[in-house]
């Protein structure tokens, strides 16, 4: 019993996975938050775009 509880004691796999999970929900935020930055100027683009192609304005 007591050399189970020593192992599970040095048992590190649980908190590797933990941090790699909190790596991974780190980088979802920074890559939302740059999408949030450059949403409008993209959406601004393709605006852009479509007027070109189509010579109409897609917000009237």
């Amino acid at each position: 019993m007591r050399n189970l509880l020593n192992r599970f004691a040095k048992d590190e796999s649980g908190a590797t996975a933990i941090e790699y999970g909190l790596i991974a929900a780190l980088i979802a935020v920074v890559i939302i938050g740059a999408l949030v930055a450059i949403g409008g100027k993209l959406e601004e683009k393709f605006d852009d775009v479509a007027t070109g192609l189509d010579g109409t304005d897609p917000n009237a």
